[in-house]
């Protein structure tokens, strides 16, 4: 079986669901949003986390990045997307499809870095 690594930046509120799903899951999306967007490379994720994350009251001033692993054959419905650059590269599910998209996570989502304030910085 053939797997693809993402990396999804969240907030504080976001890891604490993760962790109650087992680090198994994503939470579902709030009414408000309607996309769910996994991210392609590492130092995109870190460029979120650290630059909106940290300094986001709903996310507890706490950018983390995540990494996991998704079927390749389930992916390969969506495109990837070019989210304002070439480096900036994203899959972008519909809310509706998240929970078909968390049966197709293998293994568990891993907490690699973790940023608070302290850290915080523009995107560049």
């Amino acid at each position: 079986m053939e797997t693809v690594t993402l990396f999804r930046p969240v907030g504080q509120k976001e890891l604490d669901l993760i962790e109650e799903a087992g680090f198994t899951a994503f939470p579902p999306r709030l009414p408000i949003q309607p996309i769910f967007y996994p991210v392609v490379t590492r130092d995109y994720a870190t460029r979120i986390a650290k630059g909106w994350n940290t300094k986001d009251e709903a996310s507890g001033y706490a950018g983390y990045v995540t990494r996991f692993e998704v079927r390749k054959n389930y992916l390969d419905r969506y495109e990837v997307q070019e989210a304002g650059g070439r480096e900036l590269l994203e899959y972008w599910i519909p809310a509706e499809d998240l929970a078909q998209f968390n049966a197709n996570i293998v293994g568990l989502i891993e907490v690699i870095d973790r940023f608070d304030s302290n850290d915080a910085q523009g995107l560049q």
